[in-house]
């Protein structure tokens, strides 16, 4: 007598579901570790960018000095160095208020700090996966 060889048993529809669970689990546990040592990554480099603006910045505004004083020191050649220093002065406040109103109009068109429109259709994708039209 030949003896065939029996396929496995296939497992029963509770071993699958317990599977499938222990694998999504170990997926998510991955997932969320990939994403933890990405994000860790990206905060590094953002740090060091960071520190590299600021740097920027600081080396900026030294050479923005340098260029008022020029220019102060350009127009005391036409009037007296006092004046000169006054109206530089006056100059770079107006423009200072002028970039203040400037921001300060584009800070009231962000508030409220919500993500409105994010939550609106967050909102619509619950009804509509309850079976609800909005």
């Amino acid at each position: 007598m030949s003896h065939t060889p029996q396929p496995p048993p296939e497992p029963s529809v509770g071993e699958l579901t317990s599977q499938l669970g222990e694998q999504v689990s170990r997926l998510i546990r991955d997932e969320l570790a990939l994403a933890q040592i990405e994000l860790k990554e990206k905060g590094k480099r953002a740090g060091i960018g960071a520190g590299l603006f600021g740097g920027a910045g600081v080396v900026g505004l030294y050479g923005g000095a340098c260029l008022v004083t020029a220019a102060v020191l350009a127009l005391a050649l036409a009037v007296d160095a006092w004046l000169a220093a006054l109206i530089i002065g006056v100059v770079l406040l107006a423009i200072a208020g002028g970039v203040a109103l400037m921001g300060k109009s584009q800070l009231q068109q962000a508030t409220p700090p919500v993500p409105t429109e994010a939550v609106e259709s967050t909102k619509k994708d619950i009804q509509a996966a309850k079976g609800h039209q909005p």
